[in-house]
């Protein structure tokens, strides 16, 4: 029997990415290229290190993320998607679409957000396709 409250789709989907700090690390992996703990907190949200670590292992947990030694550096730690990860893509930009219709967005997110949305299915599969490329080792 599962500990779940509930098996809607929503509710599950939700229960492993509904805090804004998760989809904005899965974010920061996915449009910004970044791959070290250290690149995380330089986040302009100021995500706090407990929560970083925190999200980072339950992400690992849920088969999101999956992290490996640098091999340029074996004390560091990189932190790629998997393919489970990288399907969450048209979900960020989605959340895009919205935020562009309602909110005040930064203008130089907005290019880049409108830049993809405006390439359709497409353009979203290819950017998926170049993550799979880099993250995928």
């Amino acid at each position: 029997m599962s500990n779940k409250k509930s098996s809607c789709p929503q509710y599950l989907a939700l229960d492993v990415f509904g805090d804004k700090w998760t989809l904005l690390i899965i974010r920061d992996m996915m449009l910004e290229g970044k791959r070290y703990f250290r690149e995380f907190l330089q986040s302009k949200e100021g995500i706090a290190s407990n929560i970083l670590a925190n999200r980072l292992q339950s992400l690992e947990e849920e088969g999101i993320v999956y992290k490996k030694k640098d091999p340029n550096h074996k004390q560091k730690i990189i932190y790629l998607l998997t393919q489970k990860g990288i399907d969450l893509f048209p979900i960020l930009m989605e959340n895009a679409r919205w935020s562009l219709k309602y909110k005040k967005v930064d203008p130089a997110d907005a290019e880049k957000a409108q830049a993809i949305l405006d390439g359709g299915n497409e353009k979203i599969q290819a950017v998926m396709n170049q993550l799979a490329e880099k993250q995928l080792m």
